[in-house]
């Protein structure tokens, strides 16, 4: 696994995370630009597997909150982090020992190295997702544990700050929480969901930092070998290319705080036996999202629905496409991947199952799977 992330290591991240964000997160170019420009200043972030944290200590996770198709229009400050969780220490009146990480997706899997190299602390190798998702009480530390999304601190890239004490329940955190950011337009640092230790150990999706580092670094040497990236991602995450082809229609909107919308994929016959892809070559793929890509439909048919990833490459590079850059004319490869098994039990698909995005679909999941499942030392 990890052991720190140095300059060198951005760009496998940034794909990797990107990959496993399933078309939310934040921007993962972006994100990396930003990473780059904090360990150019202060060198590189220290990384720490989960078991080597003391059932005491006391972590929180910290990232950006708001629509993916903002975050590409309003550049953050940069200090959004590390205001977020000064702000959240200062409430209750204790230092953190570390951050972990909300969701491993997209430039959220960089938030907090951004902002625990900024407070000087180490970040933990696991994320309550293994994935991303577009709400704070979809999250794997909340599922079995005494841990709350609140209180929590939020912060802009002005002057704007907040404190939420305390709330109902986290889905009410959630819905207070999204109000503010919205008010903050539509972007902000979040730090909350206050853990020990032991709830990190025990509720966690671990390793996932390596998982897409080692992701990543797969990607690059598959396009330096000029072979067929789509499969080696597949192979990497135990998934697999459900389709090919080109997006012909794209629905987004920015609403409520979240980028919601569809985008709809043309099969193209390709140099293989169209038994390879569900739907044939000349099929049509339809996937809706809200930040993140939760269903999607082949030739009317759901073949794949949240918790289980779904991912979108560039059909040549492998490199991924968020819910923000998706462009009619794209030619792209669509990846399912199984969910890790924190994401699958009956409390868990409560909050995130089909039903939770209010599709009436049965959860179906994917054989096998990798993520939060053991370290990696590829």
């Amino acid at each position: 696994m990890l052991r720190q992330v140095t300059l060198a290591d951005i760009r496998p991240i940034a794909i990797g995370a990107g990959i496993l964000g399933t078309g939310g997160g934040g921007n993962p170019y972006l994100g990396g630009l930003h990473l780059a420009s904090i360990i150019r200043q202060r060198g590189p972030q220290t990384i720490i597997d989960p078991f080597d944290l003391a059932d005491d200590d006391l972590c929180c996770v910290v990232g950006s909150i708001g629509a993916p198709t903002v975050s590409i229009e309003k550049l953050p400050e940069g200090t959004e982090m590390m205001r977020a969780l000064r702000l959240l220490e200062e409430h209750i009146g204790r230092r953190f020992d570390a951050v972990a990480i909300a969701e491993i997706g997209g430039a959220n899997s960089m938030q907090p190295l951004i902002g625990g190299l900024q407070a000087g602390i180490p970040t933990v190798d696991s994320d309550s997702m293994g994935r991303a998702f577009p709400e704070i009480q979809m999250s794997s530390f909340l599922f079995d544990t005494s841990a709350a999304a609140a209180p929590l601190a939020m912060v802009d890239a002005a002057d704007k700050a907040a404190v939420v004490p305390a709330a109902v329940s986290d889905v009410w955190a959630e819905k207070i929480a999204r109000n503010i950011a919205v008010s903050m337009g539509a972007r902000a640092g979040l730090a909350g969901t206050i853990m020990s230790g032991s709830q990190v150990k025990a509720a966690g999706v671990h390793y996932t930092l390596s998982l897409a580092h080692h992701l990543g670094a797969q990607v690059i040497e598959a396009q330096a070998q000029k072979s067929d990236v789509p499969p080696v991602i597949a192979d990497v995450l135990d998934g697999r290319v459900i389709f090919r082809g080109k997006i012909i229609d794209v629905e987004r909107r920015t609403t409520k705080g979240f980028a919601r919308g569809k985008v709809i994929i043309r099969g193209i016959a390709r140099d293989q036996p169209a038994s390879n892809l569900m739907g044939g070559p000349r099929g049509v793929l339809e996937i809706e999202f809200q930040n993140e890509f939760l269903i999607a439909y082949i030739n009317g048919e759901a073949m794949a629905t949240t918790p289980d990833l779904i991912c979108i490459v560039t059909e040549e590079e492998g490199e991924p496409v968020t819910t923000e850059v998706l462009r009619y004319g794209t030619r792209v490869a669509v990846i399912t991947v199984p969910a890790p098994p924190q994401l699958k039990s009956d409390a868990a698909l409560e909050v995130v199952g089909p039903g939770a995005f209010g599709y009436d679909v049965a959860f179906r999941p994917l054989p096998g799977g990798v993520i939060g499942l053991r370290p990696v030392t590829g």
